[in-house]
């Protein structure tokens, strides 16, 4: 972390200091414009990334059910099993990110084994050999080109695994806790962030689908690897210009220390004033930014309790934690209830690549006279609510909030998360109501009626519009309430929602396909016009607004993190005044 120095020169204002977390290679804060173009390549690097992950995974399963011939339920488990694989990744990646590699080395790794894997796609469909079939008419592909394929996409999972949260989280590192300008623009920074991720969501799903519908497979795995391989080379080019860092051992060895401590002072009686609990000096910088003491989780403060006398060369971690220790290991447990009630938005994330594809598959594509969208496009208008509703909250929702509340970022972070998840309870309900509408349509005429593909609009733009509040709130959720060190694995918890989620539709499916299926017709068939979409929606809708309820029980008891922050650091607030991180 690079700190201000008072009374020096322009040039020197900027400096590394070795005690503290930056390795820095910003030598002042003068030269804004290679800042500013550092950002800009590591939010091009974030774009090329996402178009080439949304470019496969929002047409997954039109390949495995038209190329590959799979029935619906294979496919969309399948691409549930990728989609979650690929999420979960990321807790492998981002915890060797912070503890051995340092996000710059794990991403530059990550890009190589991503431009493998889209090469590798990229063999399946143009290398003779390796194609699907070897004929133009073609009901089973040729297990080599499956072997292929799969190998590609996990491939393709391994490298999203280090790149995802190790990327965001290195942005996030380019701007400075503490200093109230760089804090005040890093509030924006997740909605912008997010705002690039849907514009590649919006150009992946129009684009790259139709040069796969269109054009061929082949091609656009071609142009998904060209631009891997230009990102990467621009993001390695940028190296002197970054500020890292320093990665650190394992984030997980301190809240061990911290719980075997508190276990073995479990007998000891609390201190009547909580100052008298153990921390090391604010001079000392050897442990990061220095945490307040909370009164949630009261057993674990046991730990920071000093006995006897003091003696700081026999200071034994296991024995004796400070107090920013303490209210760390607190942080990660207050995490997980948290973490939980959030996995039905990656089910209901996963839906737009999967059911919500079929179901605009079966409805009629003709938009206007001679155009015909692909299925899976019709994800674009999902990130088209997004892009509207971040740009919308940004620029006029929350400088209008801030001004109300007294809030810097407008509402609480877990307020805005469960704005999202109301959204994901319309978003069902709205669904349902489309689907049953289809199936009526349909009736005993085996598709020869179809309802227009734009009644799926509205649903879409739910979804979108719930994605800004939902998706980014995690973002910033665990980004933010995890200890300093764990940055990369708090990015890694919000995609393992994601993750998680899939995981959670396709037991879902997998258990409603059984349940149903002995009582009555299945709700989830072999294809889309025998399922009933429109109950298993509804279902979703009930356990969306349950969740919905604890989500909000445990927001209302939630503690934020607090970090102590001296005058210079809050460049202008109160001496040592405590913030909390809303």
């Amino acid at each position: 972390m690079e700190k201000r120095k008072q009374g020096s020169s322009e040039e020197e204002k900027w400096v590394h200091d070795a005690s503290v977390d930056y390795k820095g290679r910003v030598p002042h804060r003068a030269s804004t414009g290679v800042w500013k173009a550092s950002l800009f390549v590591i939010t091009v690097m974030e774009f090329s990334e996402r178009i080439s992950h949304f470019g496969i995974s929002s047409n997954l399963i039109t390949y495995l059910t038209k190329v590959i011939h799979e029935d619906l339920k294979t496919a969309t488990k399948n691409v549930n099993y990728w989609a979650g694989t690929t999420a979960l990744m990321p807790l492998i990646g981002g915890f060797v990110a912070d503890a051995y590699t340092g996000q710059f080395h794990m991403v530059l790794f990550s890009s190589l084994v991503l431009f493998m894997g889209f090469s590798m796609l990229t063999m399946s469909q143009l290398i003779p050999s390796l194609k699907p079939c070897n004929n133009k008419i073609c009901h089973r592909p040729t297990k080599i080109h499956e072997v292929v394929f799969f190998l590609a996409i996990y491939c393709i999972s391994l490298g999203t695994g280090g790149h995802k949260p190790s990327l965001e989280s290195f942005g996030a590192d380019q701007f400075d806790d503490d200093h109230l300008e760089e804090r005040m623009k890093k509030m924006s920074f997740f909605n912008w962030w997010s705002f690039t991720v849907f514009f590649a969501l919006l150009f992946g799903t129009t684009v790259i689908v139709y040069v796969q519908d269109f054009v061929s497979w082949g091609v656009a795995y071609l142009i998904l690897s060209i631009l891997m391989a230009l990102s990467t080379i621009a993001f390695y080019l940028g190296k002197p210009f970054y500020r890292y860092r320093r990665p650190g051992r394992n984030p997980f060895m301190p809240i061990l220390q911290v719980l075997i401590a508190a276990i073995r002072k479990r007998n000891l009686s609390f201190p009547l004033n909580p100052a008298l609990l153990y921390e090391v000096p604010k001079s000392d910088k050897s442990q990061g930014r220095l945490l307040s003491h909370t009164s949630r989780l009261r057993f674990l403060d046991k730990a920071a309790i000093v006995e006897g006398e003091y003696v700081e060369q026999n200071h034994n971690p296991w024995r004796l934690a400070t107090v920013t220790r303490v209210e760390e290991t607190k942080l990660i447990l207050n995490v997980v209830p948290i973490w939980l009630t959030s996995l039905i938005v990656g089910v209901c994330v996963s839906l737009g690549y999967t059911l919500f594809v079929k179901q605009a598959a079966a409805m009629n594509l003709n938009i206007s006279d001679g155009f015909k969208i692909p299925p899976a496009s019709m994800t674009s208008f999902s990130a088209f609510g997004t892009l509207i509703s971040i740009t919308i909250y940004d620029k006029i929702i929350v400088p209008i909030l801030r001004k109300i509340t007294g809030n810097e970022r407008g509402i609480s972070i877990l307020k805005r998360i469960g704005i999202g998840l109301t959204f994901s309870v319309i978003l069902m309900v709205a669904s349902a109501l489309v689907e049953a509408k289809r199936l009526r349509i349909v009736g005993g005429e085996s598709g020869q009626r179809t309802l227009s593909v734009v009644w799926l609009i509205p649903q879409y733009l739910i979804l979108g519009i719930g994605n800004s509040f939902s998706l980014v709130g995690l973002q910033e959720y665990f980004y933010d309430q995890v200890p300093d060190s764990m940055r990369s694995l708090g990015m890694a918890l919000y995609l393992s929602v994601i993750g998680v989620g899939n995981f959670l539709a396709s037991f879902l499916i997998i258990i409603v396909d059984h349940v149903t299926g002995k009582t009555s017709k299945s709700w989830i068939g072999k294809d889309i016009n025998s399922s009933r979409l429109d109950r298993f929606y509804l279902m979703l809708a009930v356990i969306n607004a349950l969740d919905l309820c604890v989500f909000q029980f445990l927001a209302k008891r939630y503690t934020y993190k607090t970090v102590q922050r001296s005058a210079m650091e809050t460049n202008g607030c109160k001496n040592n005044e405590v913030e909390t991180m809303p």
